[in-house]
């Protein structure tokens, strides 16, 4: 009998836009032999809709639909409700997908909704979603494991009234050029590069827009790697490297999406050691935020220290058709259709 699977996607994050590529991707790949699917759209302003198919997905129009969705926290439901104005039907459900990127979804507050209703979900629990998410905390995880990373000052928000003090507990903590980053966003949102004194606070502002706690991190001289994780508790495994090779300065939203000169490359060549240096790091840093089902984990390559620098860990990663999670499993053999069996089935055993 199939499984009727939820594939929940949009979201009120700034990935909104991305969560529907990569849904499209994992709708089109998935074992119809096997699964039912069942579309589930949440739009930027909260609003949970039924979505009738992937063309609807791809053009955007499933925001203008009118059939409201709600998965019942009710672990005896074990189901969606639908809203069709005065008409309301319920339907039962075996799994949910949480196609989700950033905020209130990649964060553990939708992990926590599933966990109440007693769903099986793909992906990482609310523990390792939430600390994954937020930049700060992974990083004090990070250091207790002893793994190389970024030097960095933490600044919250309300801290900007005093944008004289924040500049310079900055200035005194490293040299320009500096990274600033909401420590919660992903796809590079709100990541910016500062040169001087004036392009730093701008970049703390307009991090400050996207999250109040914000990283300024010490610039890292090296190469952009990825290493895609894949396990639960019985076998965490760890693919080959990937490489970014950003059109931009840096890796940034817009490099990554609509930058046709921006390149992935899968197997770079890297000195001995380094690439199994990331893996066990990756699998490392996976299990130490109790991770489950799937990572990606980012690394830099210093190249003039030469050392392994972790960056930071997507329990969600992008699944669009140019993303790295699911081009690296390729590259080891692994289909994007028996990918997402095997994580479906993961969530099925938790």
């Amino acid at each position: 009998m199939k499984k009727k699977v939820v594939i929940l996607f949009g979201g009120q994050s700034s990935e909104h836009e991305v969560s529907c590529l990569s849904a499209a991707t994992i709708i089109e790949n998935m074992d119809t032999e096997l699964y039912d699917l069942l579309l589930i759209g949440i739009r930027q302003d909260g609003r949970w809709l039924r979505v009738e198919n992937i063309e609807a997905v791809r053009d955007g129009s499933w925001r203008d639909g009118s059939v409201a969705a709600i998965i019942s926290p009710d672990q005896t439901q074990h189901g969606v409700l639908f809203l069709d104005g005065s008409c309301v039907k319920q339907e039962k459900i075996d799994i949910v997908f949480p196609v989700l990127h950033g905020l209130y979804g990649e964060d553990g507050t939708v992990q926590g909704l599933l966990t109440l209703a007693g769903i099986p979900y793909v992906g990482c629990g609310v523990l390792s979603s939430a600390v994954s998410m937020d930049k700060l905390y992974t990083k004090q995880i990070v250091q207790a494991l002893g793994v190389r990373q970024a030097a960095y000052v933490a600044v919250m928000r309300h801290e900007l009234a005093q944008m004289a003090s924040v500049i310079q507990k900055v200035e005194t903590a490293f040299p320009y050029p500096v990274f600033v980053k909401p420590s919660n966003a992903g796809s590079s949102k709100g990541v910016s590069k500062a040169l001087n004194r004036a392009e730093l606070e701008a970049a703390l502002l307009e991090a400050a827009r996207h999250d109040r706690k914000i990283l300024v991190e010490e610039t890292i001289l090296g190469r952009e790697l990825e290493c895609a994780v894949l396990g639960d508790e019985k076998e965490v495994r760890a693919s080959g490297i990937g490489e970014i090779l950003a059109a931009d300065e840096f890796y940034s939203y817009e490099a990554k999406y609509y930058n046709a000169e921006s390149k992935t490359v899968i197997g770079p060549e890297l000195p001995a050691g380094v690439a199994d240096r990331i893996r066990e790091a990756a699998r490392q840093i996976f299990c130490a935020v109790d991770g489950f089902g799937l990572s990606r984990v980012d690394f830099f390559y210093d190249t003039v220290r030469k050392e392994v620098v972790f960056n930071e860990i997507n329990t969600m990663p992008g699944f669009t058709a140019i993303s790295m999670y699911p081009s690296l499993w390729e590259a080891e053999g692994i289909s994007k259709k028996e990918l997402l069996r095997e994580l479906l089935h993961m969530a099925q055993r938790r």
